[in-house]
């Protein structure tokens, strides 16, 4: 197969995003169950989350940088390739920490993310690029959604290193579908890293790009306090099998994927703004709902779940917005935002995972988590408000 030489199709994009998301969650149903195959504490395996967050924060500062002066390309298939080794890493590994060493490589495919989101930008303006990243998210929304249903059934047919399995399949043949379809979209690549860095003043000073990238954050920071403390809700105060529970998790999806449509639908017409607050007001007020019916004694395993739909849906109106709003502050420079915008993210779901996994209790679990995504939430909101003001004291924009 030859090297392609033309722009990725768009269905390459949403496979190469859609790994990178199903590499966190699809074992989630296995957690408690790897512990015990370990024999090690739950708070030791949940490093299997928080420590791959970290460490892919950390590569998307990097691999941002690195597509802006090198190109998209080389990075996509280099990160594949350290992925699906490290998969047969984790098939193989017989204790906790060999394990989490081969887990934290597999933070690598955070590049489908990073790169197929500049990618996106370099081949579209502003507010079509909106639309096509809405399209791109909302189909990739089955991987969350699916991920942990899948994970669970193979934990319970075939044991915990089933899914590491897949995942193997799965980078290796994904690597495969970029050698052949993944041409360079960084027309214009930085000169020198020098030249690259000299730049980025301009971005860090952009006050837009500040809000834009908090309002991301805190937005996909709800969604990460839920999956984390999810399990133990589900378990102690409902008693769900390890399937029901990957169906419980991937449920938040299920609204992520209708406002993702709707951004599709309208963001090429619609200010990026105007469909962000609409999601964070949604997001927010979905989980105070939630807590109102637990506190009144009305709550159920239906009110825990549902609550998290109005999340899911509240992202999908936002996220796609926030990440071409920031990425569109200095166009050339959209690979380094991108991954600086995901590191935030990431740093802020670490954060949020590791509060959720040491704060929650038996007790407290639906109150806690359900108060973690309102507080996320609403902040959210706050900071797109900031970009609306910004917009009026400063009404020439940034983006281009």
């Amino acid at each position: 197969m030859r090297p392609a030489q033309t722009p990725p199709h768009l269905v390459t994009l949403i496979f190469a995003s859609a790994l990178a998301v199903v590499s966190l969650n699809m074992f989630l149903p296995s957690l408690t169950q790897m512990a015990v195959d370990f024999e090690t504490d739950y708070a030791v395996i949940n490093l299997s989350i928080a420590g791959y967050l970290i460490v892919s924060g950390v590569l998307q500062l990097i691999m941002g940088p690195l597509s802006d002066r090198y190109g998209r390309r080389p990075l996509m298939l280099i990160s594949m390739a350290i992925f699906a080794v490290a998969s047969v890493g984790c098939v193989l590994a017989e204790n906790v920490w060999v394990f989490l060493g081969w887990r934290m490589l597999q933070g690598a495919v955070i590049a489908g993310q990073v790169i197929s989101r500049a990618a996106i930008r370099d081949m579209h303006p502003p507010n079509e690029a909106a639309s096509k990243l809405g399209y791109v998210t909302m189909t990739m929304a089955l991987a969350p959604m699916l991920g942990p249903m899948l994970g669970g059934a193979l934990d319970m047919a075939f044991g915990w290193r089933s899914g590491f399995v897949l995942y193997a399949v799965m980078g290796f043949g994904m690597l495969a579908l970029l050698w052949g379809d993944l041409g360079e979209t960084n027309t214009e690549p930085s000169a020198t890293l020098g030249a690259q860095f000299r730049q980025y003043p301009h971005l860090f000073a952009s006050r837009r790009f500040w809000g834009y990238a908090l309002c991301a954050a805190f937005s996909i920071g709800g969604f990460y306090a839920f999956i984390t403390g999810a399990p133990l809700v589900a378990a102690t105060w409902f008693d769900l099998s390890p399937a029901m529970l990957g169906l419980g998790i991937g449920i938040i999806t299920g609204g992520f994927m209708v406002g993702n449509f709707v951004t599709g639908r309208l963001a090429a017409r619609t200010q990026l703004t105007t469909m962000i607050l609409i999601g964070r007001i949604v997001a927010t007020v979905g989980p105070l709902i939630g807590l109102l019916l637990f506190a009144s004694g009305a709550g159920s395993v239906w009110v825990f779940f549902g609550s998290a739909i109005f999340v899911g849906f509240g992202n999908g109106l936002t996220v796609a917005n926030a990440t071409v709003g920031l990425m569109s502050v200095r166009p050339k420079l959209a690979g380094s935002a991108s991954g600086l915008s995901g590191a935030m993210t990431v740093a802020l779901g670490a954060a949020l995972t590791m509060a959720t996994g040491g704060l929650v209790t038996e007790a407290n679990a639906p109150y806690l988590v359900l108060s973690m995504m309102m507080v996320a939430s609403g902040l959210g909101l706050l900071s797109v408000l900031y970009v609306r003001w910004v917009d009026r004291v400063e009404p020439l924009p940034d983006v281009a």
